[in-house]
């Protein structure tokens, strides 16, 4: 450990009890008051959601630069995957629920949050898992909300995204529901999330005063073919990739590009 990065540790853990903190007192008194004050509903829950993130944002530090709008009907909202804060990014402009690994589950407070604010969790390694979460999708924009999807699978600190996963669009062409892709990068290579733990990544990654982000949210596609919808969605992305580390002066990714020339 540095002995430099030692405030910043101090700082990580200071967020680390504030989350904590504003979780409870959000969902504490939601839980208390839709029991007889007002009915839980998607409309309530991702007002908390909103409430919460307006708070929380701030407190981790993180800047958003944001470009296009939501789609204005219900759609399947695809984003390349690069850290343990890119739900919370996106989620801030965009209402939906969010696929997440069933690993979610197990950190107790987050898990009720994530669950009375709209999540759709998935073991990856189960058939059963993913085929059930398939089906969830469909029903859950089929009935008028919002889905968020990390086709990739996992996290990723390449450049470019990792193959995007068939299953989403596979969906959305049979039931011609519309792909909306997203692009999410940061500027610090501290962002990345790869090879360590929960934990271990919010101490990596939240040791800094500020993390900068850029988010571009793209136009609704359509087609009856998943493979069209697939490869359009990922080439898409990785073009807003290129552009935007191309323009963003003391970015990891550039960084990278002018040591390699």
């Amino acid at each position: 450990m540095s002995i430099l990065k030692i405030p910043g540790y101090f700082l990580a853990f200071v967020r680390f009890l504030l989350m904590l903190l504003l979780i409870a007192l959000h969902v504490g008194p939601y839980m208390f008051f839709s029991s007889f004050a007002f009915k839980h509903n998607s409309k309530s829950a991702f007002k908390l959601r909103r409430s919460f993130m307006s708070f929380t944002l701030p407190i981790l530090g993180i800047k958003i630069e944001k470009q296009g709008k939501v789609h204005d009907a219900p759609a399947l909202y695809v984003c390349n995957h690069r850290s343990l804060s890119d739900p919370m990014a996106l989620t801030y402009f965009l209402d939906a629920f969010v696929i997440a690994k069933a690993e979610v589950g197990d950190i107790p407070l987050l898990n009720k949050g994530a669950l009375i604010t709209g999540i759709i969790y998935v073991k990856r390694e189960s058939i059963d898992s993913r085929k059930a979460t398939r089906k969830a999708m469909v029903d859950t924009v089929l009935s008028g909300e919002n889905v968020l999807v990390y086709p990739e699978g996992t996290t990723n600190a390449n450049f470019h995204t990792l193959p995007y996963r068939p299953g989403t669009f596979v969906e959305a062409a049979k039931h011609g529901i519309p792909i909306v892709p997203v692009t999410l990068e940061y500027k610090s290579e501290n962002d990345l999330w790869i090879d360590r733990g929960l934990i271990a990544h919010w101490f990596y990654q939240f040791w800094k005063v500020r993390t900068d982000c850029k988010l571009i949210i793209g136009k609704a596609m359509c087609s009856d073919d998943f493979e069209e919808l697939r490869l359009k969605s990922e080439s898409w992305t990785n073009k807003k990739i290129e552009e935007i580390h191309s323009n963003w002066e003391g970015s990891y990714f550039s960084k990278q590009e002018e040591h390699a020339n």
